[in-house]
């Protein structure tokens, strides 16, 4: 089926952090975008639409872009997401960890991932990288939950044998045994991609972390996603359980967990070594900055780690960030960065919320822009959804202006319509 979407149109050029904004980004007032089976084939202005044998979708002055894509999630704190607490390792004990013991159950597990997937669907997300638990029922439950909604998903069983609760803890040899027979059912499984997850070092031995390195060095091709340097206490600790490591990346490069394939979440306080070796060896960091907010972990330095060359997504963060939506995120990024000394122009926090996460996770040549060739992962936004939004929008002078006070305060309700694979999952008209 050809189906024409009407609308304004938003796609990236080339990375807004490298060129100036109006240069990285193709905006059409009056676009539109063909989709056949279940793919983008062209873009451009409406009156030039190469097709006139399609189903018709008008969304008048909507902007129609490339669905978000979270890179850093964990599915299993949905239902304790904006539990109070005090700093990270306060915040595991009291509430994470009770709740991912939970997950055992393949029916409870099942539940949250219906839960959350339809939640963030209903915010825009089309594609998302996120934990489970060190239960396997937690990874078949989303990526069923997950291909059941014809999602691009990745996801990996978190691995951890010290430093947490017995109930939640495998040991080097079932984290790998484990992992191994996941990645073999689900990796490459359609839209599904398996992604090896030691949670991070504190709550892994260093055999663990070799055990895992090791499956990793057998799967190549698979990501590898891991937390580092999120909160200073963190990094002390990490420092008395390695004390042979030279600083807390060094946890993971003497396991073989260093790859250009590698994810890490949050880097807040990294050394100089550390960034030059994430650069060197094509790693990716991704942002989570409500989160980061939420449990006082600090300033991520977007301005200075870009300008450096490094390849950086964004993220909830979910349950530890406190929203399940990438506007909010987009804002809270923007915030973040006003802290640290650098305002984010709109087309930057877009790019971080789609391409750059699409980068991240390596799935640049797939999704994550409105570009002929690219899967059907599309959002939506009404501009003007609620009455203070319209009301700042209407003063716009130009496109960025329009955008911006979506980003800053648009919700679900800015959620035109979503598009999975070419096919709407929920349309408000």
């Amino acid at each position: 089926m050809t189906r024409v979407l009407r609308g304004q149109t938003l796609s990236f050029l080339s990375d807004p952090f490298e060129t100036a904004p109006d240069a990285a980004v193709r905006h059409h007032r009056r676009g539109a975008v063909v989709v056949e089976d279940g793919v983008i084939t062209w873009v451009g202005p409406e009156d030039q639409v190469p097709t006139h044998d399609a189903e018709i979708s008008d969304y008048g002055d909507a902007l129609i872009m490339a669905g978000f894509i979270d890179a850093h999630v964990h599915y299993p704190q949905t239902a304790m997401i904006a539990s109070w607490g005090k700093r990270l390792i306060d915040w595991l004990n009291s509430y994470t960890f009770p709740e991912e013991a939970r997950f055992g159950d393949a029916v409870y597990a099942r539940e949250i991932a219906d839960r959350y997937l339809d939640l963030v669907l209903a915010q825009g997300t089309t594609t998302m990288c996120s934990y489970a638990t060190i239960h396997p029922e937690s990874v078949d439950a989303f990526f069923q939950a997950a291909e059941a909604r014809r999602l691009r998903a990745l996801a990996g069983k978190t691995c951890m044998d010290r430093n947490a609760p017995d109930n939640l803890r495998d040991t080097a040899q079932s984290a790998y045994d484990d992992s191994k027979a996941l990645l073999e059912r689900w990796h490459g499984r359609g839209r599904l991609d398996y992604v090896i997850t030691p949670r991070f070092s504190p709550t892994s031995t260093r055999e663990q972390l070799e055990a895992l390195g090791a499956l990793w060095a057998e799967h190549p091709d698979c990501l590898m996603q891991t937390h580092l340097s999120e909160q200073v206490e963190e990094i002390a600790w990490v420092r008395e359980l390695f004390p042979e490591a030279r600083d807390y990346l060094d946890t993971y490069e003497q396991s073989g967990l260093l790859g250009a394939r590698g994810v890490y979440g949050h880097a807040i306080h990294l050394e100089p070594r550390e960034v030059d070796r994430i650069k060197e060896v094509g790693a990716a960091l991704v942002h989570c900055p409500t989160s980061n907010a939420f449990i006082g972990s600090g300033l991520f330095r977007m301005a200075d780690l870009k300008a450096k060359g490094l390849s950086v997504g964004l993220a909830t963060d979910t349950g530890g960030g406190s929203s399940f939506s990438m506007l909010r995120t987009m804002a809270s990024a923007y915030e973040i960065g006003q802290l640290a000394g650098t305002a984010l122009h709109p087309a930057e926090l877009l790019w971080l919320a789609t391409q750059g996460s699409a980068q991240a996770l390596h799935l640049g040549n797939r999704i994550g822009n409105l570009a002929a060739g690219k899967e059907a992962d599309i959002v939506v936004l009404d501009l003007a959804s609620t009455e203070a939004i319209a009301q700042r929008a209407a003063r716009a002078e130009s496109l960025w202006e329009q955008v911006f006070p979506t980003i800053m305060m648009g919700d679900d309700r800015a959620v035109r319509d979503v598009l999975i694979a070419g096919r709407s999952f929920s349309q408000k008209n």
